[in-house]
């Protein structure tokens, strides 16, 4: 089936709200608290490093780009590597985009053209400009997909960025279906797929910070043939759902596998402490606000590091039973 936006009236993605779709939006939100619960530092340098390897890696290695993790690896520590001269500039161009991913608007076009031409540098001569031309994709020996025409961009691309800033749906429901949104209309004559797992990637990051280590892409690239089919599903529904659904499966195993690799060593009851000292500062607070805070322990393991905190006189306590609060002496006493 030939699927083609000029068929399309309404400016609104279309896209359904299914039981799947919520389902994997309340194990990603769990697992991001279960992140958040384990209250490490901050993961460790190396950590963003091997994310950022594989994030490249990944994003290229789909659209056939044959340098393995090595050279990338070598390329991002500044080093030379052999290799192909158009594949060498791609990686490179991919580093300095996802090295400013903080710095970038996720719900600006001028930062989304202005990406594009981050990435595509020296690759196209239209690097960070809407296509001029008119254009289908081929698959086999048949046009599998008309893409809007030329003249229609603009207008197509600010109301897609409309509905990006549109806060009636989920965050991460908005990312999968600008990505998805992105391959249809196809706004470049090249770069098109590199950029809607870039910027899919940088709206799962404005959603959580934590998604700056984690290789969406790289599971991405292991799933390219269920990637392709989503995609050519949704094309023929002319419904962007399946593809959503493949996407936030792929982001709840991401996050999954990261959890799985963070292996955390149990806080003590003294470091637990020091942590919450951290967070409610002078401010009083109750056991259900410390358990809410360390969202892995039991209401019997709270009341033993309030007890402690009191005995070591870091605490104070006022009150009986549920109307029991507690405050942090020793940071008053800083203050």
């Amino acid at each position: 089936m030939i699927a083609s936006y000029d068929t399309i009236t309404s400016m609104d993605p279309p896209f359904s709200i299914t039981p799947k779709i919520l389902e994997y939006i309340g194990r990603i939100e769990r697992l991001i608290g279960r992140i958040e619960g384990l209250h490490q530092a901050k993961p460790q340098p190396y950590l963003r490093k091997s994310n950022r390897v594989r994030t490249v890696h990944g994003n290229l290695a789909i659209e056939g780009n044959t340098l393995d993790l090595a050279q990338v690896t070598a390329l991002i520590e500044g080093k030379w590597v052999i290799g192909n001269k158009e594949e060498i500039q791609a990686v490179l161009n991919a580093i300095e985009a996802y090295d400013d991913i903080r710095r970038i608007d996720p719900y600006s076009m001028k930062d989304f053209l202005k990406t594009h031409g981050v990435m595509m540098r020296d690759l196209i001569d239209e690097a960070g400009k809407l296509r001029s031309t008119n254009v289908g994709i081929i698959k086999g020996s048949a046009v599998s997909h008309v893409a809007p025409q030329a003249d229609r961009l603009s207008h197509l691309m600010k109301e897609l960025f409309r509905f990006l800033k549109d806060e009636e749906h989920h965050l991460l429901i908005r990312g999968c279906v600008f990505h998805y949104e992105l391959e249809f209309i196809h706004p470049f004559l090249d770069g098109n797929g590199r950029m809607g797992r870039f910027w899919h990637s940088l709206l799962l990051y404005a959603y959580h910070p934590v998604f700056e280590y984690i290789p969406v892409e790289s599971l991405i690239e292991e799933n390219q043939k269920e990637y392709y089919e989503a995609l050519e599903k949704s094309d023929g529904l002319g419904d962007s759902t399946p593809f959503v659904e493949f996407s936030l499966s792929v982001v709840h195993q991401a996050l999954d596998d990261f959890l799985n690799a963070l292996q955390p060593t149990p806080l003590s009851q003294e470091k637990r402490l020091e942590i919450a000292g951290g967070h409610f500062g002078n401010r009083l607070f109750s056991r259900k606000d410390y358990l809410i805070y360390f969202k892995t322990i039991s209401s019997a393991t709270a009341s033993r590091d309030l007890k402690l905190g009191v005995d070591q006189k870091l605490l104070s306590k006022e009150g009986k039973g549920a109307q029991t609060r507690y405050k942090f002496n020793t940071l008053s006493k800083k203050q």
